[in-house]
């Protein structure tokens, strides 16, 4: 299962924490994963493009962190459309991806 862990502070996101592997199919070929990576990848290549210096991230063989440095209006806005993405995907799999 695929465990996406979000920490607010002040109620700002600081950061995200995903990791897992879904088990919806074999490894290339799982479609839970492919969206999750997707809507992830995505969210942070769009947040730097508008601000280098908004976030940071660690990609390893577990999973993935994200650290979020700014505040600003429109990064918080793009995380919380990735966290309702990640939750609506959850919604559709339950037993495959869960966000808390």
């Amino acid at each position: 299962m695929i465990s996406v862990k979000i920490k607010k502070e002040n109620s700002k996101y600081k950061k995200i924490t995903i990791l897992g592997h879904a088990m919806y199919d074999d490894y290339g070929k799982d479609i839970v994963c492919s969206a999750c990576s997707s809507i992830v990848t995505t969210t942070v290549n769009g947040i730097l493009s508008l601000d280098k210096g908004s976030l940071s991230y660690l990609v390893s063989k577990k999973g993935m962190s994200i650290d979020i440095k700014s505040t600003d209006q429109t990064t918080q806005i793009l995380i919380n459309n990735m966290i309702s993405l990640l939750k609506e995907l959850e919604g559709n799999y339950p037993e495959n991806i869960e966000v808390k």
